[in-house]
């Protein structure tokens, strides 16, 4: 019996660390404010990348959080533009995505922000469905 529960346990851990091992990581940056979250989550995401270049990073925007992806947008602080450190995350691989119920809600466009940038219905939904459905790890800087 004890021989049968060992076996049974390795097979356990053995089976575990499989499904972990599957692929890179996936990872969702979520962003809701610009002013305290801006710069810090990009530096983030960029050190990220350094450690763990395999990693897929999705950043979700909403609220004053998609003033980052604003054409022309500026950190407040130090006057640092948000669209170069985006483009070169974005050649990394990182995807940026706005909120729409937030363009909504703030009367912008779709035209006011950078290019390439991705929209998704609802940037709450989207956070939501990553972690659930995706199993993408949280991180919110």
């Amino acid at each position: 019996m004890k021989k049968l529960l060992q076996c049974l346990a390795a097979s356990l851990t053995f089976l575990s660390l499989g499904t972990y091992a599957a692929g890179p990581t996936e990872v969702v940056y979520h962003i809701d404010d610009a002013e305290t979250q801006g710069i810090k989550g990009l530096r983030n995401i960029r050190n990220h990348l350094d450690v763990s270049p395999q990693t897929k990073i999705i950043v979700v925007t909403h609220a004053n959080g998609v003033d980052i992806m604003m054409e022309g947008a500026k950190d407040k602080k130090n006057g640092i533009e948000y669209a170069p450190l985006i483009g070169a995350l974005k050649s990394r691989g990182v995807r940026f995505e706005v909120c729409e119920i937030t363009l909504k809600n703030r009367n912008l466009k779709k035209d006011q922000f950078i290019l390439d940038t991705d929209f998704t219905p609802s940037g709450v939904v989207r956070v939501a469905d990553l972690q659930y459905q995706n199993h993408f790890a949280y991180i919110k800087p």
